[in-house]
């Protein structure tokens, strides 16, 4: 029975909102189901507030729940809590005006946002307006928990709303919508528990559709981590990353300062993108007071973090009028900092405490981490303790970090080295690594392409450089002891002198120097590469990438250092005066084996014919 009914006109702010509302605000219709679930919920959680220092409360024994009832026949949606409910003044004052936000700058500016196609939501009365997305009329039937008389505030959202007294009403409020005729999903199960689990999942009160409880798992991230079971963490992080196995590592936290943050984050244990199943996308969601604002969330963290998976949850997070879209991106930017830095802490720290866990993680994500040296210039010296990588001083297959270099390096040494190749056997059967060998000077193994360019990105590490030993310009000379001079007889100088000069006329359309090398021990020859902040590794990625786009791949000069020590050179020197057209022959195979060591293209065809007839000739032929 109802009686009383009165009619109002919106006021005309409202008027303009719901229209923007209705037309032009959300980019996802779903969205009114999450804002109908968190403004129940924060009635519940007001009536819990107000219970705690109240001497008598009405219907008390209603359990504090968010029930869902849909209706498909007659095409009905209705959501009812049992939280503080609302009287016949505030159900005018909350549903008839915009009380918080009603002046002509708020809506002015909801307008242009709109315009821009910004999904806003979150202001004070804006999210229940959001169910005239849906339905074509909407009755909010409320009692308020002062035990008042109940009312109904029914309203088609076209410019008048109706306000009538209502018996018989329990505590809190129902919200009964009456779906449009694009709208009739919305009235079955399957649909709404879908919008639920994806925005609602963690809402603090039980959710309740068609009489079962949807939302069961907890908000871990908002409890104590004493009270949690490992079984709870590995059930949580199977729902929220849609995993079957248990984690890697987990990460869960909170801080006050600067931003009020929860979170709880996960390393799974396998690695989708190398295993070929394409570019993951982020798997951080981000969370207001339980309620998701943004899932998979780009912003919330480095796109080189992708691979973890867990929540964050912020208090502090301003919004603008839509959950969707947060207001100050210099806060977000300043939040993606603290949990960015957080978590490589918490790596170090797992690298510490149990490097053989700490390696198996590098060996599936560590591609991530290089990646985010190469791009995020914020984070390299919290990166820099990371990397792993083989040296000539570590077992095969067990990379050192960059720090146990750096400890173990002779005194008076000023650089961290390293060198680049296809495997550990290639690099050191090459002739890089000779001189380093011979001054017991520890030299990095950089197996993966993409190392070299990681390594000119961090540059430096704890105060030492970072350098290639394909460098033109390295000298090891302030290493070297008395006894580890070069052995061997030189070339005359005079004799010297011609041989470089006739390669480097022989060699012109190949080299852009030839010159005598101050490091080479036993090989008769290497490639340098003349520019210091480009290695033969990057130079090979960039030749790559330039075939993938049917460009043709232009390689650079580089310089040849021979060994005038080396007795193949001193025969060359001896051939050139005897049979220049053969000791040609020679210096170009010279030349090609070098570049073949250095990893660098050569012409196979050409090569193979050549060899050939070097062989011929050795075996007595022409």
């Amino acid at each position: 029975m109802t009686t009383q009914t009165t009619t109002h006109e919106f006021q005309a702010e409202t008027k303009r909102l719901l229209d923007i509302v209705i037309h032009s605000l959300y980019t996802e219709r779903d969205i009114f189901v999450r804002e109908l679930i968190s403004n129940a919920s924060d009635a519940l959680e007001k009536f819990r507030h107000e219970s705690l220092t109240a001497d008598d409360v009405f219907d008390a024994h209603l359990p504090l729940e968010i029930s869902i009832d849909l209706d498909e026949e007659k095409r009905t949606m209705t959501i009812t809590d049992t939280g503080i409910g609302m009287n016949r003044h505030e159900l005018e004052a909350n549903l008839g005006t915009i009380a918080h936000s009603g002046s002509s700058s708020f809506m002015s500016g909801l307008a242009e946002a709109a315009k821009k196609d910004v999904s806003l939501i979150g202001q004070f009365g804006v999210g229940f307006y959001a169910a005239f997305m849906a339905a074509g009329e909407v009755r909010v039937q409320s009692r308020s928990w002062d035990g008042s008389e109940g009312h109904e505030w029914v309203s088609d959202g076209a410019g008048t709303y109706s306000i009538s007294e209502v018996a018989g009403l329990q505590r809190g409020t129902r919200i009964i919508m009456a779906l449009k005729d694009d709208a009739h999903d919305y009235a079955k199960k399957w649909k709404v528990e879908n919008i639920i689990k994806q925005y609602s999942s963690f809402v603090p009160f039980p959710i309740k559709l068609a009489g079962e409880t949807v939302n069961t798992v907890s908000a871990l991230w908002t409890r104590s981590k004493s009270e949690i079971t490992e079984q709870e963490y590995t059930d949580f992080y199977k729902f929220i990353a849609t995993a079957h196995d248990e984690p890697q590592y987990r990460l869960h936290f909170s801080a006050d300062a600067p931003l009020a943050i929860k979170a709880l984050l996960f390393v799974p244990k396998e690695n989708f993108e190398i295993m070929g199943f394409g570019r993951v996308d982020s798997g951080v969601n981000l969370y207001c007071q339980r309620i998701l604002i943004d899932q998979h969330s780009e912003n919330v963290l480095p796109e080189w973090l992708r691979f973890l998976k867990g929540v964050m949850d912020s208090e502090d997070l301003p919004l603008n009028i839509s959950r969707q879209s947060l207001q100050d991106n210099a806060l977000l930017a300043k939040l993606r900092k603290v949990i960015t830095k957080r978590f490589l802490k918490f790596l170090d720290e797992q690298a510490q405490e149990n490097p053989e866990a700490y390696l198996a993680f590098w060996k599936t994500f560590g591609i991530y981490l290089k990646e985010g040296i190469t791009s995020d210039y914020e984070f390299q010296k919290e990166l820099g303790k990371l990397v792993r990588f083989e040296s000539s001083r570590s077992e095969a297959g067990t990379p050192i970090a960059l720090a146990a270099y750096v400890e173990r390096m002779k005194e008076g040494q000023e650089a961290i080295y390293y060198i680049n190749g296809s495997s550990r056997a290639a690099i050191e059967a090459g002739p890089y690594v000779e001189s380093f060998t011979q001054k017991n000077i520890e030299i990095l193994y950089t197996l993966e392409p993409i190392d070299d360019f990681v390594l000119s990105h961090l540059a430096e590490f704890d105060g030492k450089k970072l350098i290639s030993a394909d460098r033109a310009d390295l000298d090891l000379s302030k290493n070297e002891t008395l006894e580890e001079k070069k052995e061997g007889e030189h070339l005359e100088d005079g004799a010297k002198a011609v041989l470089i000069s006739w390669l480097k006329a022989t060699l012109a359309d190949k080299v852009a120097d030839v010159i005598e090398s101050k490091r080479l021990v036993s090989a008769p020859a290497m490639i340098v590469n003349p520019d210091n902040y480009m290695t033969s590794s990057m130079e090979r990625i960039m030749a790559a990438s330039r075939r993938e786009k049917g460009q043709e791949a232009v390689t650079s000069k580089k310089n040849l250092e021979i060994n005038t020590t080396s007795p193949l050179i001193q025969r060359l020197a001896a051939l050139q005066k005897s049979d220049e057209a053969f000791a040609a022959e020679v210096a170009a195979q010279i030349y090609d084996n070098a570049m073949i060591q250095a990893g660098l293209v050569v012409d196979p065809l050409t090569m193979v014919e050549r060899n050939y007839r070097i062989l011929g000739r050795a075996l007595g032929g022409e």
